[in-house]
């Protein structure tokens, strides 16, 4: 059976300079060979030095020994004798677990809390312990003075330190009671700690002038922060907030009474920055209120780590702050600001109201507090009240940039562009970072059709914050508005690459497909952003219109009608219905939805040139030209319309205007085959066809690869009908109809061959044979 010889030594770094040359030779088997159930085990605080044991270092296990848990404290204590509840509780506290001071304040027997080392000593045995190897007394004193800063760099131990432990930082950064490796160190929380309190005890008043000189060195630094950061970014700042937290940590330590009110005014401000930034305020003054053992500091760490703990951590501790009485009436103004400031963010847009109402009664100067409810006001869509906060806010501070952009934002919302772009060009001259302003006054522009302006704006702001999804969609929108149909889809796909839940970059993606004839793509797209928001009349237009352009005229009047039931005042929504309606023969209807869009938009020329269009194709030529002359007495150089305006002409009977605006829109678009075939058609309308069959040889020689919602469509049936006499009429006719026309084609291409009919030679026989023939496939 083997057995094991345990040969022990503690306190290695002392006894080191005796022992290490014998205990390596007595290893290494100069003295002959070493049993191998022998096991030698050194106590210290130092790893073993690498030079002079490392022929030995593969056959060394390190057992760090740490604190003991909670539970392993307790078993010890019960062990001991200690067991009431207080008294283990005040030795959790006390000891934090050190195995030395455990058994200290175990040995003494405590039977009350009062008694748990109550003469100090047992602090002034766990320091003495960590240093009684430290023989020199400016090392002494230097590991002593820097146990008070919560962290340690050379300029806070010079800080700290007495003038004869200059040179001494490197030294203590080797202690094994201080670690960290990047640009802070720290002592071990159980030698600081009683350190700390053994400071505190033997000296209160060296205690508080050495707080205090901690606390001026770091005022001192932040002060210098200050010159370089605007207020208003100062708390965004980590070396600022670094700064301000330790001033305050010392300040807390010296004289807590003095300035605690100043340090919960600061918890103030902190919630309204992230939790995390709260969570560092709230832990500091903990950490002060355990190192001093005041019993006021100790009453609020408990109350905000409490409210620390709730789901809304920021309003709970405003809350408990509101109920300290010394709070002075600016910071309680601020309190009242900042929970406004997270209920808005909750979206509890009426207690945010109520509360920025409490701001501003409590301190009516409070800018901030102005601009948040103007904020709010702003978003609830309530604009003169917005304005009326955001310049009551100006009044008090007129460089207030976030103030400014933010009337901006409300003028814009009022479609008041000028003024928009008037506030946001002041705030973008106080701060030309703010990435915000910049694409809101792009926006501006864009709304106000300087697409240009809006585009050289939205690009700066994405320039300094590449991450804005919205602004990447507004430039798409303005790229769409311009007909840069790659660029806006680039810019949209990129903004719903970041949130792919933008609803309305979706729907836009949408439109700039169906602008650049790509249908399918844009249903898809329309549709994917109606499944996040099913209400988006917009959407459910645009997506109607698609249909219309894609021939599926049922399902375009399914998508019109139900984006109208939920805005009635869409004009183009009416008038995209109407055109569905005519290009299916239903010219009444179309009529009366191209009506309702003109009551809206009386100036809408499209509008009055569809509705000219269709009492045209219901044979009312009189009003058709009526509509048509009006759209082109607001835009005379639409070639359409014109040719349309012609078309009517021609077929009333009107051949000299006819001739004048057909030769206008010929003159407007001169490679346009389809408006040349209806000059063509009034030519040989009045002339017959022997006078113009070389130009029609000339027009309808080459194919259409794409034919367009025009003549263009029958071509090759009007090559057959004109030109070729001896093919069939029926055969290229039935070739036609197999190509399954809409109502729309059918209606004009029988106009046509009507016209034709009247001409009294052969083309007429043809041209009522084809005429007959589409009348029975339609009646069939």
């Amino acid at each position: 059976m083997k057995s094991s010889l345990h040969l022990t030594r503690g306190g290695s770094e002392q006894t080191g300079r005796y022992l290490d040359g014998w205990l390596l030779g007595l290893l290494e088997e100069q003295f002959g060979p070493v049993p191998v159930n022998v096991m030698v085990v050194l106590a210290g605080r130092d790893e073993l030095a690498e030079r002079e044991w490392a022929p030995l270092r593969a056959q060394v296990a390190d057992v760090p020994l740490e604190v003991f848990t909670e539970a392993e404290t307790r078993d010890l204590l019960t062990a001991r004798g200690v067991t009431e509840p207080g008294v283990v509780e005040a030795v959790l506290q006390l000891s934090l677990g050190l195995p030395l001071l455990v058994e200290l304040l175990a040995l003494a027997r405590p039977s009350a809390v009062e008694e748990v080392d109550a003469s100090g000593d047992v602090a002034d045995v766990a320091v003495e312990r960590f240093v009684q190897w430290i023989t020199d007394p400016n090392q002494r004193e230097a590991v002593r003075a820097c146990a008070l800063p919560l962290q340690l760099n050379e300029d806070v131990f010079t800080a700290a330190a007495q003038p004869e432990a200059r040179g001494l930082w490197e030294w203590l950064c080797g202690q094994p009671f201080v670690s960290g490796r990047a640009d802070f160190r720290h002592y071990h929380a159980v030698v600081r700690a009683s350190m700390i309190r053994q400071q505190r005890a033997h000296s209160p008043q060296r205690w508080a002038a050495a707080h205090l000189r901690l606390a001026d060195t770091h005022a001192t630094w932040r002060t210098a922060v200050e010159e370089g950061v605007p207020e208003a970014k100062r708390w965004g700042d980590p070396g600022w907030r670094r700064h301000r937290l330790n001033e305050t940590y010392h300040r807390l330590c010296a004289h807590p009474a003095a300035h605690l009110v100043s340090a919960l005014e600061q918890i103030v401000q902190a919630a309204d920055q992230d939790t995390a930034i709260l969570r560092q305020w709230i832990e500091t003054l903990e950490q002060a209120a355990h190192d001093n053992a005041d019993a006021a500091l100790i009453s609020w760490s408990g109350r905000l780590r409490d409210a620390l703990a709730d789901d809304e951590p920021a309003l709970a501790c405003l809350t408990a702050l509101l109920t300290y009485g010394r709070l002075s009436t600016p910071a309680r103004g601020q309190a009242h600001t900042h929970r406004g400031r997270r209920l808005y963010l909750a979206d509890r847009d009426e207690e945010a109201l109520a509360e920025f109402d409490q701001a501003i009664a409590t301190a009516p100067r409070n800018a901030y507090a102005l601009a948040c409810r103007g904020e709010a006001h702003r978003w609830l869509g309530h604009v003169d009240q917005a304005i009326g906060d955001f310049t009551a806010a100006l009044d008090i501070d007129p460089t207030y940039a976030w103030a400014l952009g933010s009337r901006g934002q409300a003028h814009l919302q009022a479609d008041r562009y000028d003024q928009a772009v008037t506030d946001l060009t002041a705030a973008l001259d106080i701060d030309p970072t703010l990435a915000w302003a910049l694409a809101q006054r792009g926006e501006a522009h864009r709304q106000a059709d300087r697409y240009d302006q809006a585009v050289t704006d939205l690009t700066a702001a994405l320039n300094i914050n590449p991450t804005l999804a919205w602004a990447l969609g507004s430039r798409g929108q303005a790229h769409r508005q311009t007909g840069h149909y790659d660029q806006a889809i680039t810019d949209l796909t990129a903004a719903l690459n970041i949130n792919p839940t933008l609803a309305w970059a979706l729907a836009q993606r949408g439109e700039a497909h169906r602008q650049a004839d790509r249908y399918d793509q844009a249903i898809t797209d329309l549709t994917a952003a109606l499944n996040i928001n099913p209400t988006n009349a917009w959407a459910l237009g645009s997506r109607g219109q698609a249909h219309v352009q894609a021939d599926r005229y049922d399902q375009a009047v399914t998508d019109l009608t139900a984006a109208l039931d939920i805005d009635p005042t869409l004009d183009w929504a009416l008038g995209s219905r109407g055109q569905a309606h005519r290009q299916t023969g239903h010219y009444d209807q179309a009529i009366t939805d191209l009506t309702a869009a003109l009551n809206i938009n009386p100036t809408d020329a499209w509008a009055l040139a569809q509705r000219g269009e269709a009492h045209r194709q219901a044979d009312r030529y009189d009003q058709a030209i009526t509509d048509l002359t009006a759209a082109l007495n607001i835009n005379p150089t639409d070639a359409w319309a014109l040719a349309q305006r012609g078309q009517a002409h021609r077929q009333a009977g009107h051949y000299d205007q006819a001739r004048e605006d057909l030769e206008h829109a010929v003159e407007a678009d001169p490679g346009h085959r389809g408006y040349a075939f209806e000059k063509l058609m009034l030519d040989t309308v009045e002339s017959g066809i022997g006078a113009c069959v070389e130009q029609w040889i000339q027009l309808l020689a080459s194919p259409v690869s794409t034919p367009e919602g025009d003549a263009t469509r029958f071509f090759d049936l009007f090559r057959v009908l004109l030109l070729e006499p001896e093919n069939s009429v029926a055969e290229a006719t039935g070739l036609l109809l197999a190509g399954g026309p809409d109502h729309d084609a059918v209606t004009d291409l029988l106009h046509y061959l009507a016209e034709l009919s009247t001409l009294g030679d052969e083309l007429a026989n043809r041209a009522r044979q084809c005429r007959q023939l589409i009348a029975e496939h339609a009646s069939g």
